[in-house]
């Protein structure tokens, strides 16, 4: 099958605005797709975009965690200062999580995979924001997936239940 003149100018358009106007290349990518014009198609830019795609959803699965395993370590290790802010963001990142999951099931292994990665990020938040001194938590993640996830588990003496009043 050979292509037209106007097919591979079309091609060079689409190139050109994937360079300059990201946005407007998706809508014409996607308009070629619904058409069936293939031969349109910037295969080279869209594949990339896919791939990218996947690893922003693990890139978000890993910030989620470590956001969560944060407010876990700041909940445990400044029990005194235990806030409903702290609960809610335990609560919404945990549902958040759990969602992104849900969602995209395939991700599920991946928590093995990014757990001491997605910790250390964790302990980095928890000592920056209880300016609490780095050594002061563990090196390797004290908690596991499931009670990371679990929204029964808050560590050290919950008091949870009392925030929530």
């Amino acid at each position: 099958m050979q292509t037209s003149q106007t097919e591979q100018e079309m091609g060079r358009v689409t190139l050109s605005l994937y360079e300059t106007d990201f946005y407007a290349w998706t809508q014409k990518q996607a308009e070629f797709l619904r058409d069936g014009k293939w031969t349109q198609l910037d295969l080279v830019n869209l594949i990339e975009e896919i791939e990218s795609l996947g690893k922003q959803q693990r890139s978000e699965l890993r910030n989620r965690l470590s956001i969560l395993i944060g407010h876990l370590l700041k909940w445990e290790y400044q029990s005194n200062r235990r806030s409903r802010s702290w609960l809610m963001t335990i609560r919404v990142q945990r549902r958040d999580t759990l969602e992104l999951l849900s969602e995209n099931p395939s991700l599920k292994p991946y928590l093995k995979e990014c757990l001491q990665t997605a910790y250390e990020k964790a302990v980095l938040l928890a000592a920056g924001e209880t300016n609490l001194p780095l050594k002061t938590f563990p090196p390797d993640c004290c908690y596991s997936l499931e009670e990371i996830l679990s929204d029964r588990f808050y560590p050290g003496e919950t008091a949870a239940d009392d925030l929530m009043d």
